[in-house]
C-alpha cells in the first residue's frame, strides 16, 4: 500500500452522510502512513429511485472496492440497504469490517455478525489494522513498548 496504490475502501450509506460514515473518513484520514480510495458516492444518488437501480449503483460501488466497511447504525437506520451491501460483498468475497455502534460495546445484530469478516470498535489503529489485513493481508502485529523510570516505583511493595 502506497499513495500510489491506496486500498479502495467502500463504506455502507444510504445515499446520504451520517455521523458515522464522516467518522470512519476522520479515523482513516488520522492514520499514520495509511493510504486509501473510497468507492463510496453516498452524494451522488442514484439517477432513479427505482430500487433496481439503486442496486446496480451500490454493486457497481462496491466492486469496486478491497473491503467494505459496514456501520451497524445504518442497520437500525436502514435495514435493508445494509444487509444488502454486506451480502454484495460477500458474494463477491468482498471482505466485511463491521463497525460497532458508536460509543457503545454491546453485541451487534447477529444478522450483521455473520456476515462480517472482522467487528471492530471504535478504535483508529483497529480499524486500520483490520482493513490492511483484510484487504492486502498485511500482517498488522505490532509490539507496544512502555517506557517506565524504576525509581517511580520504588514505594511499591509486594506482600
Amino acid at each position: 500500500m502506497s499513495q500510489k496504490d491506496p486500498i479502495r475502501v467502500f463504506v455502507t450509506h444510504a445515499w446520504k452522510d451520517s455521523d458515522d460514515y464522516v467518522r470512519v473518513f476522520e479515523y482513516l484520514e488520522s492514520a499514520r502512513n495509511f493510504f486509501y480510495k473510497t468507492t463510496s458516492t453516498p452524494d451522488v444518488p442514484p439517477r432513479s429511485g427505482d430500487a433496481e437501480v439503486i442496486r446496480e449503483e451500490l454493486r457497481r460501488q462496491i466492486e469496486a472496492a478491497e473491503v467494505v466497511i459496514a456501520l451497524a447504525t445504518l442497520y437500525v437506520e436502514n435495514p435493508d440497504y445494509t444487509i444488502y451491501q454486506m451480502n454484495h460483498a460477500k458474494s463477491k468475497k468482498i471482505p466485511v469490517v463491521l463497525m460497532r455502534t458508536f460509543g457503545s460495546r454491546k453485541d451487534v445484530p447477529p444478522l450483521l455478525a455473520e456476515r462480517a469478516s472482522e467487528i471492530c470498535d471504535w478504535e483508529g489503529r483497529g480499524m486500520v489494522d483490520a482493513i490492511r489485513k483484510l484487504a492486502r493481508g498485511e500482517n498488522t502485529a505490532r509490539f507496544e513498548s512502555i517506557d517506565f523510570n524504576p525509581d517511580d516505583f520504588k514505594d511499591f511493595k509486594l506482600d
